[in-house]
């Protein structure tokens, strides 16, 4: 592929993020490309669609993390949440000079995953990209699907639930930033990388 994804959050804030890989699909197949977002983001299509392509669209690249973050579940704090079966690629600068987060879901067990198995099946992520689009139809500042590939596995996220293809999607956004961010960074880190992060988000998203 063409010019390489940077990782400035990775750089800039190590303490909220590990390194980590994607799982490697057993057999992975496009199934839906978003052309028009490809573009946008200084893809070819076409190139997409070729080997290095898949391999960037299901992770098969260096330099991936799983994000930490905090929040509430359930209407109960929780000090650790955490990217369970995502992977965060990198950033991609656009022809035009803005930046967007590259972001994996269904990549496998992360650090973070509790008990979940990583996975994700394909009709759920077909929906999300669909309603993401409808969203950025809307207006709604939303995340957006680049990619939905099918991994070539049979996942079942229970027991007594019928197996389904497995699947991975390609999502971008202004960036994976979260109120979880700093909520897990005012729990658990010290005052100087709080201030590292908001830095870092000012600089991203309100530059000047």
């Amino acid at each position: 592929m063409d010019t390489p994804l940077e990782h400035t959050y990775a750089a800039a804030v190590p303490e909220l993020s590990v390194p980590w890989p994607a799982e490697e699909p057993p057999q992975p197949e496009l199934v839906w490309l978003n052309e028009e977002l490809a573009r946008e983001l200084g893809y070819d299509p076409e190139q997409l669609r070729s080997a290095d392509g898949i391999a960037l669209l299901s992770g098969q690249i260096d330099g991936t993390v799983a994000q930490a973050y905090a929040g509430h579940q359930f209407g109960n704090p929780n000090p650790q949440l955490g990217d369970g079966r995502a992977v965060l690629l990198g950033e991609r600068v656009d022809p035009s000079g803005r930046r967007h987060d590259l972001h994996l879901k269904g990549a496998g067990r992360t650090p973070f995953a509790r008990g979940g198995d990583g996975k994700a099946p394909l009709g759920p992520m077909l929906r999300e990209a669909v309603i993401g689009e409808w969203l950025h139809a809307m207006g709604v500042p939303t995340t957006r699907a680049l990619a939905v590939l099918s991994t070539g596995e049979q996942i079942a996220p229970r027991q007594g639930v019928t197996p389904e293809p497995g699947a991975l999607m390609l999502r971008s956004a202004a960036s994976h930033l979260r109120v979880g961010t700093f909520e897990y960074a005012a729990w658990h880190l010290d005052p100087e990388v709080r201030e590292r992060l908001v830095r870092h988000t000012l600089a991203r998203h309100h530059p000047g």
